[in-house]
């Protein structure tokens, strides 16, 4: 099923530069305008535990990625089926999503202050991932298991921050 998903998406690419690039765009660096897009709504409203807990679940996400691509091992598309090319270069492994688990774990801290917000940065996470899945650079199960993993370090220290700061 996991490689039904991602032929499915992944055969979207390569039928237009545009939509290619566009796919490109997303995948490679939407991540750092929805950085940025956090920092100014929570810079707006100027809540110190609001910024601390968007910094630490984007940069313990990033980490914790990075750790687990280490220990897991799991090839990226490119590197399981040599016949086929992805849209751009990408390095290390696969699981999980890097790119998902940041943008995941900052919509789910901006979700604890603004509901509204966080259904808008959820919906950033989910293209970044579908994109990244386009661009045959990530399997479906890397995007759900970033996002998921992702939300699970923003709630967890949503509630260690809550116990600290209450």
């Amino acid at each position: 099923m996991n490689n039904t998903i991602f032929f499915f998406f992944y055969n979207l690419a390569y039928k237009s530069d545009f939509f290619d690039n566009l796919v490109t765009f997303f995948a490679v660096y939407f991540l750092y305008v929805v950085i940025a897009l956090a920092f100014l709504f929570l810079f707006r409203r100027f809540n110190w535990k609001e910024i601390i807990l968007l910094c630490i679940s984007g940069g313990s996400a990033w980490i914790v990625a990075k750790i687990l691509k280490i220990l897991i091992h799991t090839p990226r598309p490119f590197d399981a089926f040599t016949e086929m090319q992805s849209l751009f270069a990408e390095t290390g492994y696969a699981f999980p999503s890097g790119h998902t688990m940041v943008a995941s774990a900052i919509a789910f801290a901006i979700f604890f202050t603004n509901k509204k917000a966080g259904y808008v940065f959820m919906f950033f996470a989910l293209i970044i991932g579908l994109s990244r899945i386009i661009a045959g650079v990530h399997f479906p199960i890397d995007i759900l298991g970033g996002f998921v993993l992702g939300a699970f370090i923003a709630v967890l220290l949503n509630r260690v921050l809550n116990l600290k700061f209450n």
